[in-house]
């Protein structure tokens, strides 16, 4: 069994044979949920039931969701896997840094997400700066693309070898007074502060989305605290009830 706070995500998932595959990788591994993003084929299509075998009762619960950001909400820290190499400006961990950031015993929300993206072309850009850290599985230099079920084996056997491994090498984590916070916290204060900067000038509408993905990769760096988001997001609205009364 791999953990009971581990949330696996995938990404407009189009293929039923792979989603099938996921499936009894899960029923072998037993995470914790199994959440779909808009996905392009039926988790009930015959071939994803051939392909899951005892893996059936996962097909029947998967939990769907309309976009990453949702997925991931409830989540202390998140891993992608990434295939995109032309994304330099972030670096791309091996599965075993990546992996070993993931499952760092730490206070906050229990669950961990990792995430998988589309066949075809993985992730877009927005959705990889939802990740604290980038997963790029080693390839030979003729083909650099995985099948999404043989990734997804990969870093599910580094999990648990990992995890094993913490058994011998961590006690028992102590309650902390100040719990990281959730993914859902920081894309809410993110959002706030969105508002003000635009209000204010500070942001355009044309390169909003650019400059506050920047300051998302900050907050996920530095990982506050569910406190200091709270004191963050307080800040921010009181300064636009502040900008909103002078105005007035």
């Amino acid at each position: 069994m791999i953990s009971a706070n581990l949330v696996v995500v995938l990404v407009e998932t189009a293929g039923p044979l792979n989603l099938g595959s996921v499936a009894r990788l899960c029923a072998n591994y037993k995470p914790s949920r199994l959440r779909l993003v808009n996905p392009r084929c039926e988790p009930g299509d015959p071939l994803a039931s051939l392909m899951a075998v005892r893996g059936g009762e996962w097909l029947k619960k998967v939990e769907f969701h309309s976009s990453l950001s949702a997925a991931v909400a409830d989540c202390r820290r998140v891993v992608a896997c990434s295939g995109r190499i032309e994304a330099q400006e972030r670096q791309h961990h091996s599965p075993k840094e990546a992996i070993g950031w993931l499952l760092e015993p730490q206070a906050g929300p229990a669950q961990v997400g990792l995430v998988f993206g589309r066949e075809d072309h993985g992730l877009s850009k927005e959705e990889l700066l939802l990740a604290g850290r980038l997963l790029r599985i080693p390839t030979g230099p003729g083909y650099g693309s995985l099948n999404l079920s043989h990734a997804v084996a990969i870093c599910f056997a580094e999990i648990q070898q990992q995890l094993e491994q913490q058994k011998a090498a961590y006690a028992p984590l102590q309650a902390l007074d100040s719990p990281l916070a959730s993914h859902e916290q920081l894309e809410q204060t993110i959002q706030d502060a969105e508002a003000l900067l635009l209000n204010v000038g500070f942001l355009y509408p044309h390169t909003a989305r650019a400059r506050m993905g920047k300051l998302r990769q900050i907050l996920l760096r530095a990982e506050p605290n569910a406190e200091e988001v709270a004191l963050l997001r307080g800040m921010v609205r009181q300064l636009r009830w502040a900008i909103g009364r002078d105005s007035g």
